[in-house]
């Protein structure tokens, strides 16, 4: 029977390439449907899936018409060789997919981040609190909320992302930043008495940060090639037009700047009112000094 089928081949070899060509085409259509079925049940957001199958579908498509070519002008060679383009085109298509589970591993092994952390990320801000294979979920903090106050949106990002970008980490190694403010205080004022009130305020409130910060930072001295920064407060006086300014700039736990920023300001007002006119706060104001002359010219004593 064998036998007679390789006969049947050798006299027909038009109709052997029709079947050969037929068969891998059955194949390439079945593998591509499985391919579609794994990508249906994996992936659960609907717009990658969908685009997803479509770009699986398309490469299907062209690998058929391949087949249909080669085969029938005789330039196909092997099965390796259409191995090698079914895997090329479903990598090209799905290379955001791959790109995200690559990123899933570097995040893992580098520790980019962690859940817990706090990190901005293609433009967004917001705290980590998820990481799977393909996506990064995010509390996002900021956009028409002030501050670092919660939006209330959850943000899910494709953990290719952090081969595209900066990714900004609020809390790894080093879990505070600086944060600064102005005092403006009126020319007249008791210099001296305005550095204490303020400078006072700063180490009442921020004592227990500064303790735990000197030993975080070291440990970010040693690590990385950085130079050693002060974190106890700073204060820094400006000459403006129109008033003194002193810029108070300090560390802080990266969670807590705005709640911080609020006591020292509330306080350091309160000091200030209590000075009974030593120190006086300034604000933005404007003296007319004069006016220019002006004619009024009437008509009706013009004889007009």
């Amino acid at each position: 029977m064998i036998e007679v089928v390789k006969v049947w081949f050798t006299e027909h070899p038009s109709l052997s390439v029709i079947i050969k060509a037929f068969t891998w085409i059955v194949l390439i259509l079945l593998v591509i449907t499985w391919i579609k079925l794994i990508l249906k049940k994996r992936l659960p957001d609907n717009s990658i899936r969908y685009k997803s199958q479509k770009g699986v579908q398309t490469v299907g498509y062209i690998l058929v018409i391949f087949i249909a070519v080669t085969y029938f002008t005789g330039n196909i060679k092997d099965l390796g060789l259409t191995i090698g383009f079914l895997t090329a085109g479903i990598t090209i298509t799905l290379q955001e997919i791959i790109l995200s589970v690559a990123g899933s591993f570097y995040i893992f092994l580098a520790r980019v981040y962690k859940p817990g952390d706090r990190i901005e990320i293609n433009g967004i801000k917001g705290d980590v609190i998820d990481i799977d294979s393909v996506y990064t979920t995010m509390m996002e903090i900021g956009e028409w909320v002030s501050s670092d106050n919660y939006s209330g949106r959850i943000v899910k990002l494709s953990n290719a992302f952090v081969f595209k970008g900066p990714v900004y980490n609020y809390s790894q190694d080093f879990p505070f930043v600086w944060d600064e403010f102005n005092v403006p205080v009126k020319y007249g004022s008791d210099v001296d008495l305005t550095r204490e009130i303020v400078m006072s305020v700063a180490q009442e409130y921020l004592t227990e940060y500064i303790k735990e910060s000197v030993s975080d930072w070291k440990h970010v001295v040693e690590k990385y090639y950085i130079e050693d920064a002060q974190v106890e407060p700073g204060l820094a006086i400006t000459m403006t037009d129109n008033w003194m300014q002193f810029n108070l700039r300090y560390i802080v736990d990266y969670k807590k700047r705005r709640y911080t920023k609020n006591l020292l300001q509330e306080a350091i007002v309160k000091r200030i009112q209590q000075t009974q006119g030593k120190v006086l706060l300034a604000t933005a104001t404007f003296e007319i000094v004069g006016f220019p002359a002006i004619t009024i010219k009437d008509e009706r004593t013009t004889g007009k």
